[in-house]
């Protein structure tokens, strides 16, 4: 028979996992952009959850609810994770867009609506393109992406992280 306390041990257990590897995969993606001082804030807590939780499972290893509940609970903070780094949108991106007829237009329409963009002129498979490039927020891609679709629905754009950024149009 498992008792109320067995289960609520297993629940506090998954929660600790959530909430540890959580903190784990929003760190790893943020000190891959450069957060140092949050990155290491947030791995701090993070081992300081995961080795109270791990003590618990490792109390019982025999306590198949305990250990079930260590698993669910890292899936679970994986998915979590990536989510809330998702939504939190820190960083910045590229932007690269090549447009075979629309690219002063679409250049226009980016700056109207506040971004900065460097135009250059390229050659492509089908003749000359425009080469368009606008550095963002990670949390402007859709809104770009909507804009560059509203102006020039044929036009080939790819986005990559930057790194690191140092000055430019409108940072801010």
């Amino acid at each position: 028979m498992v008792t109320m306390g067995t289960l609520l041990g297993a629940f506090l257990i998954l929660i600790a996992r959530v909430v540890n590897v959580s903190l784990g995969t929003i760190r790893t993606l943020l000190s891959m952009r450069g957060h140092k001082g949050l990155s290491t804030l947030m791995g701090f807590f993070e081992s300081l959850i995961f080795v109270i939780a791990i003590g618990y499972v490792l109390k019982d290893l025999n306590n198949v609810w305990n250990v079930g509940g260590y698993c669910i609970g890292f899936a679970l903070g994986i998915w979590l994770g990536m989510i809330l780094e998702e939504k939190m949108a820190l960083g910045f991106v590229i932007v690269r867009i090549a447009s075979r007829a629309n690219g002063p237009r679409l250049a226009m329409a980016l700056r109207d609506a506040g971004f900065g963009v460097t135009e250059e002129t390229g050659q492509g498979l089908g003749g000359k393109v425009s080469l368009l490039t606008t550095v963002i927020k990670r949390r402007d891609i859709s809104k770009v992406m909507s804009l560059v679709g509203s102006v020039d629905d044929s036009a080939f754009v790819t986005v990559e992280e930057a790194r690191q950024v140092l000055r430019g149009y409108r940072l801010m």
